[in-house]
């Protein structure tokens, strides 16, 4: 895990899925940390993340790097989050 002072990337202890990909633009580049690698979707809106967790955890911040002069066709103009304890209970 990374540590950086208080905090923890726990990305990891997550599965994670993606509503649609384009071939070699996955949940691997998404996760990567290069910034010259991303998540291209691949069909209808919405395009969703699913970030789901074995236990109950505590999440205090979420980072989303989004580079619109790299690429404005694929730069989201709205985020929504929502959490919950499954998948029909998530609240925004």
């Amino acid at each position: 895990l990374e540590e950086k002072g208080d905090k923890r990337e726990i990305g990891g202890e997550a599965v994670w899925t993606l509503s649609t990909a384009k071939p070699g633009n996955g949940v691997e580049q998404l996760r990567d940390n290069n910034t010259e690698t991303y998540w291209q979707s691949d069909g209808p809106q919405p395009h969703l993340v699913n970030i789901q967790f074995h236990k109950k955890v505590g999440i205090q911040e979420i980072c989303i790097y989004c580079d619109f002069k790299h690429d404005e066709s694929y730069t989201p103009s709205k985020i929504s989050i929502r959490a919950g304890t499954h998948f029909h209970g998530l609240q925004e």
